[in-house]
């Protein structure tokens, strides 16, 4: 599940590695939430994955770029809003289905205009990290 507005600067990271994502031929399923994925959980719930990997834009005052894997514990306190719902909720809403719900986030640098050179690149950084099957190699925030 990847979250963001593709006008929002860095925000837009979610939807970049969604695009990636799907021209790479993958063997799993990538969702473009924008910035409404409250409303992908219905998909979510029929596909009925082993894992959901929900990528966003999250501050959580480090150097732009950088990667990490938020804990549950830190998630409802650390967030870059343009969705409807808190990422919080929305995990938890989907950890009811789904066994294996991890969240990962990307510093922004900056919310509007176009994405950052640092985030797009930490972006390619992700998307290779994910079709290596290496997302546990990330620092735990």
């Amino acid at each position: 599940m990847c979250i963001g507005n593709r006008d929002g600067g860095d925000d837009a990271v979610g939807p970049y590695i969604a695009d990636t994502l799907k021209g790479k031929n993958v063997d799993f399923d990538v969702i473009d939430c924008g910035i409404v994925p409250e409303n992908f959980t219905s998909v979510v719930k029929r596909l009925k994955p082993k894992k959901v990997l929900v990528v966003d834009a999250v501050n959580m005052g480090i150097s732009p770029g950088e990667i990490r894997l938020i804990s549950k514990d830190k998630i409802g306190v650390m967030h870059v809003s343009t969705h409807g719902i808190p990422l919080s909720v929305l995990m938890e809403y989907i950890s009811r289905f789904i066994e294996d719900v991890v969240l990962v986030g990307i510093q922004p640098k900056k919310m509007s205009g176009c994405m950052s050179n640092i985030v797009k690149s930490s972006a390619d950084q992700l998307v290779s990290l994910i079709l290596e099957n290496n997302i546990d190699d990330i620092k735990i925030l």
